[in-house]
């Protein structure tokens, strides 16, 4: 008699991927449409809706703090599950996207300073092409089908959760600027309260709803970005491990996630790409192209992206440090190098966090963002259409 091998966890990571590259294909979408209607007849209508105030904030801001929040949560949920009962529970796991990431973060960075250091007010942007937008990467990869080995879809989702923890970090640290001491106080309070409800590990879902949404208030007024607050709910949010078999759908967090995947991949995430991508080029020269802000980032992305995560990746196999992923040749490590190199969605949301909204220096920022992460996902795309068997150790 055949004892039955407990299956894998991969049907929610599968789950996850599917609705990740499918929210990737909507997300490209509403950014083509922002291009097409900032540039038309309808352009001063679509500048001015974002600009209506609904209550205390405008349109743009309740899309980039509020909506964001609850990406950030999504993000956060993703994070922890992943750290604590996924792909990157143990340490071995963790050495080749986790120094893939942290190289795909630092050598954008670099490369950004080196155009732009010298301009004043530029190098507060330096996180811009640092970024990795999970959706429209994997959305990309979805459309080569079977030329691209399982292993790597599974790398690039493992370096885009590592780098939007980096991206987390930084938000709340480089891109904070005044505090409300009395507001953040009260954030502490709250986050003190979130996490005595994951020490009794409380299971209904709503007390985590409501204090966190207290949070968000307190942490919006305190002067930290408030999208941080997302975090902070998700990493309190109960999860229960299951070592060698499926997840556990019944942890809070993980009804959490799979609750939100949709609901960020198909409306969330588009929403943001609507209101954030368009740019009127109407006016502009072909100097613009040549601004340093456009081409530093722009080259961060193209570039240095893939010399961080690539070289990364190859110096750790080389040295026997980790392995290579199954069934994967150098050129489609290079190719998923590449594809790491569309920022979109994070470095978006950090253009508007170091230049301001609406501001020139924004406009710039996202005609290079645009830029890049298109030359990327084409030459990522023209990397990975040929088929090539993989490399033998």
């Amino acid at each position: 008699m055949r004892v039955p091998v407990p299956r894998l966890r991969l049907t929610v990571i599968r789950r996850l991927l599917s609705s990740q590259a499918g929210g990737g294909y909507v997300l490209m979408l509403a950014a083509a449409v922002a291009m097409i209607v900032a540039n038309s007849a309808l352009s001063q209508a679509y500048f001015a809706a974002l600009e209506t105030h609904v209550g205390p904030l405008s349109v743009l801001h309740w899309i980039n703090d509020a909506l964001m929040a609850v990406f950030f949560l999504f993000v956060g949920c993703e994070i922890k599950r992943e750290f604590v009962d996924g792909e990157m529970a143990t340490w071995p796991r963790r050495i080749l996207p986790g120094v893939a990431a942290a190289a795909g973060m630092a050598v954008p960075a670099l490369v950004y300073l080196a155009f732009n250091a010298s301009v004043p007010g530029n190098a507060a942007g330096w996180a811009i092409p640092a970024a990795t937008d999970i959706a429209f990467a994997l959305g990309v990869m979805a459309l080569l089908g079977p030329r691209v080995p399982g292993s790597l879809k599974l790398l690039l989702t493992a370096i885009a959760v590592i780098d939007d923890l980096g991206a987390i970090v930084v938000i709340a640290v480089a891109y904070t600027k005044g505090v409300n001491l009395e507001a953040l106080a009260a954030a502490g309070a709250f986050t003190a309260l979130l996490a005595l409800l994951n020490a009794r590990r409380i299971q209904p879902i709503w007390p985590y709803v409501i204090v966190g949404t207290l949070l968000w208030v307190a942490v919006h007024a305190s002067g930290v970005h408030a999208t941080i607050a997302g975090v902070i709910t998700a990493l309190a949010l109960p999860i229960r491990t299951t070592p060698g078999m499926p997840e556990d759908r019944d942890s809070p967090l993980l009804r959490v996630e799979h609750a939100l995947a949709p609901v960020v991949a198909f409306a969330i995430v588009p929403i943001f790409g609507f209101a954030n991508a368009g740019v009127d080029v109407r006016g502009l020269t072909l100097d613009a192209a040549f601004d340093p802000l456009v081409l530093g980032i722009a080259a961060g992305l193209v570039i240095g992206k893939q010399l961080g995560i690539f070289g990364a990746i190859m110096a750790l196999v080389k040295l026997d440090i980790a392995d290579m992923p199954a069934n994967a040749s150098t050129r489609q490590l290079w190719g998923l190098s590449l594809l790491c190199g569309i920022g979109f969605t994070m470095s978006l949301f950090i253009a508007a966090l170091a230049f301001g909204s609406g501001t020139d220096r924004e406009a710039a920022a996202k005609l290079g963002i645009i830029g890049g992460s298109v030359i990327s996902a084409l030459a990522g795309m023209a990397v990975l259409a040929r088929r090539r068997p993989p490399d033998r150790a």
